[in-house]
């Protein structure tokens, strides 16, 4: 990514998760029934961090589940050799409120494979979407509930997230992504 521009550094991110985390408590009027569930890699991060900021505010632990919606894209059959990690839902999903978290909200493909994926677990009371970026160009009628920063971009730009967890520095840039 050449040209890369800072729009959150690790204080924002910070700030951003403990605003959603307080959101999720007053949509859901507190923590009863409510599970999160990150999709792999950063969301799994994003939803451990907001459950720790939820058991800040209430004294509470949420459970958290992992998803990987490798199985569940409509573009499966695209790629050569697709990628599956594990999915862990240790938690029963009837009747909870679930929040699927991810890093960023881009076509809304990867939301709609993951709303079929934990589907496939049960039939929750709600599924409901907390993303750090939202960067628009839906390509299917796919909202989040949730945002930390909506970062307006055109199609040839790449937003990227870090995370401490895994890539040592914290923060959210936007370039001019090299393979459009």
């Amino acid at each position: 990514m050449r040209q890369a521009s800072e729009v959150m550094d690790g204080p924002a991110v910070s700030r951003a998760l403990r605003r959603i985390a307080h959101e999720i408590l007053e949509r859901n009027c507190g923590g009863r029934d409510v599970a999160l569930v990150g999709l792999r890699t950063r969301g799994v991060y994003l939803a451990q961090r907001l459950t720790s900021e939820i058991a800040k505010i209430e004294k509470i632990e949420l459970p958290v589940g992992e998803l990987d919606t490798g199985f569940y894209r409509d573009d499966i059959g695209l790629a050569a050799n697709p990628q599956v990690e594990k999915t862990e839902i240790p938690f029963d999903v009837n009747q909870k409120h679930i929040i699927v978290v991810d890093d960023v909200l881009y076509t809304g493909r990867t939301i709609r494979a993951a709303m079929d994926a934990v589907t496939d677990f049960g039939r929750p009371a709600t599924i409901q979407l907390a993303v750090l970026v939202d960067r628009g160009h839906r390509e299917l009628p796919i909202r989040p509930d949730y945002v930390g920063k909506n970062v307006p971009t055109s199609r040839k730009e790449r937003v990227t997230v870090h995370l401490s967890e895994l890539d040592g520095d914290e923060g959210v840039w936007i370039g001019e992504d090299e393979t459009s």
